[in-house]
């Protein structure tokens, strides 16, 4: 069936998409439908045909689901920055549990224990970082996934007020560039504005090649190219989780693999004898060393993980592991099973690596503990997990 942009459409939502739409079917073909909620009878209005799927938008709801709620962002919807702000928040959380869980199924991991989604304290106003595009002879806002339309926002409810009131100021003052970063430390006031802006009209320092952040009562420098949580209420609940699991008594010697400002490096080092933290990107290491120069008993590794992980001797008794969303490489992988610590916990924000990358963990000879979805990013279908293994030893 030939659709056209534009034309309108009553569907059965069924089920969710990878990222966050519901999903419904003409024929064979998949629809992605913004807005809506499994369970549903809808009209949607059709937003761009592309070759697997059809991307569309609720218009109407004709037989609505329970959980349904009135999103309160007047750009819900037309940003798609949030997927799930029209469902209520305990749906949400439940949904997570289910995304992961389903993750782990399809990679052969029926049996592991996914604990209940751990709720956000702040369901809105949470982020300390966001990335704006610059349009319209300087206007800050967002980019529609589907139809690559530009909307220009006066805030967005996901970001912390001090965000929200530095875009005001720089609204319509910044045609001079394409993109505009700012990042805000939620525990000490600082404010990085990216890149540096040579309108006089804009009334804020920019160009600022670091901001700082607390957490844990422990103080991070945080260059501008570096990666530091968004949400840094539940950053300081994840390393709570992180402590939780790995159950140190002081004596043991832990690695921080893809350690990034040295945040769990830092964090764990008084629980630890010795801490190494391994870090590949310039910039992060920069920043690692400043911030983990307090901590006598860490030391830190700039390298690929792979190959630090290679080098090292037996024994180490712990490794946090924390890659990108791309997941751990084989080579860590392997160079990790050598090592084989006792326990590994994994921090992850991609199910479907988290559940590839476990199931090569539990091939080599550990077992899921536990894995615990945590919802650092309310009103989007994005999902954090903390996992924690340990080696099955042979007996004897």
């Amino acid at each position: 069936m030939v659709v056209q942009q534009g034309q309108r459409l009553r569907l059965k939502l069924v089920g969710y998409t990878p990222l966050g739409d519901a999903l419904a079917f003409l024929g064979e073909k998949p629809v992605h439908v913004l807005g809506g909620i499994a369970g549903e009878e809808v009209e949607v209005e059709v937003v761009r045909e592309r070759r697997d799927y059809v991307a569309a938008r609720v218009v109407e709801v004709l037989e609505p689901s329970l959980y349904r709620v009135r999103p309160p962002c007047p750009y819900f919807g037309e940003c798609t920055g949030c997927q799930w702000q029209h469902m209520a928040y305990e749906h949400q959380l439940e949904l997570k549990r289910e995304v992961v869980a389903q993750a782990l199924r399809t990679a052969g991991l029926s049996d592991a224990p996914v604990a209940s989604t751990s709720p956000a304290a702040q369901q809105y106003g949470y982020r300390n970082h966001a990335r704006f595009t610059v349009r319209w002879g300087g206007h800050l806002g967002f980019v529609h996934r589907e139809s690559r339309r530009f909307v220009s926002i006066d805030e967005c409810l996901l970001m912390d007020a001090a965000i929200n009131q530095a875009v005001r100021q720089l609204q319509g003052r910044c045609a001079e560039t394409r993109q505009v970063s700012v990042r805000y430390g939620v525990r000490t006031g600082s404010l990085l504005i990216q890149p540096s802006l040579r309108n006089p009209e804009v009334p804020l320092p920019s160009g600022q090649k670091q901001s700082w952040e607390q957490l844990g009562g422990v103080s991070f420098r945080v260059s501008a190219s570096s990666f530091f949580q968004v949400n840094t209420v539940q950053a300081e609940r994840l390393v709570d989780l992180v402590r939780e699991a790995l159950g140190l008594s002081g004596r043991e010697e832990v690695v921080d693999a893809y350690a990034g400002v040295g945040t769990f490096a830092a964090l764990l080092a008084p629980l630890a004898s010795r801490v190494l933290a391994i870090e590949e990107a310039a910039a992060a290491v920069k920043d690692a060393r400043e911030n983990l120069a307090p901590f006598r008993n860490v030391e830190i590794i700039e390298s690929k993980t792979e190959a630090a992980l290679a080098a090292l001797s037996p024994p180490v008794d712990a490794v946090v592991l924390d890659p990108p969303r791309a997941g751990c490489s084989p080579e860590a992988l392997s160079a990790l099973l050598r090592l084989s610590p006792t326990r590994v916990v994994y921090v992850s924000c991609d199910p479907e690596t988290l559940a590839r990358d476990l199931g090569v963990l539990v091939e080599g000879g550990y077992r899921l503990e536990k894995v615990q979805p945590m919802d650092m990013f309310p009103q989007t279908h994005h999902v954090e997990c903390v996992t924690s293994l340990r080696h099955e030893r042979p007996k004897g």
